[in-house]
């Protein structure tokens, strides 16, 4: 059971505050489920769930809904916000690198790469930057030890239990091992962001 540690957030918010991003995923995914009066939104992050209220609404109320609801680590609910195909191109540069960390050979990163689907467990870092997480473990790997200044947006990147994309050309420091033409941010659609907290992504191969 997940017992998250529950924190005042000013006087309209109650940080719940939790091991690890795995259960920040089905925590999140609870409180979604639960609907719980007064909460404007739920803002998940690495170890925490931020549950923003309404004004005027008793800290007290959702601290004791939050405390019924019964959440175990590990549960595979369906993905709240729907399921997304993201193809990529496996040509990245440090392809041969992530294969040399994790002892797989280039198809098996690819492989397992596409081969589990990853839940956005939070966004960040950039408009539109979504961290996902669930997917395979043995794709677990440091960030580069000496960061690109230049990363071409629709990089498909690993680092740590992450993948992640970059919605523009930016500087960064993970794996790089593809690159899709998915669009991550847009002004002019609904919401901006493709890829919400919650939702679930699997990998293609372009092409196939």
């Amino acid at each position: 059971m997940i017992t998250p540690a529950l924190l005042p957030y000013g006087d309209a918010g109650l940080l719940l505050e939790v091991a690890d991003t795995a259960e920040v995923v089905v925590l999140a995914d609870a409180c979604r489920a639960a609907d719980l009066p007064g909460v404007l939104d739920v803002v998940p992050a690495a170890r925490t769930v931020l549950l923003v209220l309404e004004p005027g609404t008793e800290l007290a109320s959702v601290r004791q809904a939050v405390e019924k609801l019964e959440v175990r680590a590990g549960e595979d609910a369906p993905a709240p916000a729907g399921s997304i195909e993201i193809p990529v191109v496996y040509d990245g540069p440090d392809l041969a690198e992530v294969a040399r960390l994790t002892g797989l050979s280039e198809a098996d990163v690819v492989a397992a790469h596409t081969g589990r689907a990853w839940r956005v467990a939070f966004g960040g870092f950039a408009p539109g930057f979504a961290y996902l997480t669930g997917g395979d473990p043995r794709l677990a790997v440091a960030r580069r030890d000496e960061a690109r200044t230049v990363v071409p947006a629709g990089s498909v990147g690993l680092a740590g239990e992450f993948s992640g994309i970059y919605p523009r050309s930016s500087p960064g420091g993970w794996q790089l091992i593809g690159r899709t033409d998915a669009v991550l941010w847009d002004l002019d659609r609904d919401p901006p962001a493709l890829l919400a907290p919650g939702a679930e992504v699997r990998f293609t191969v372009a092409g196939t």
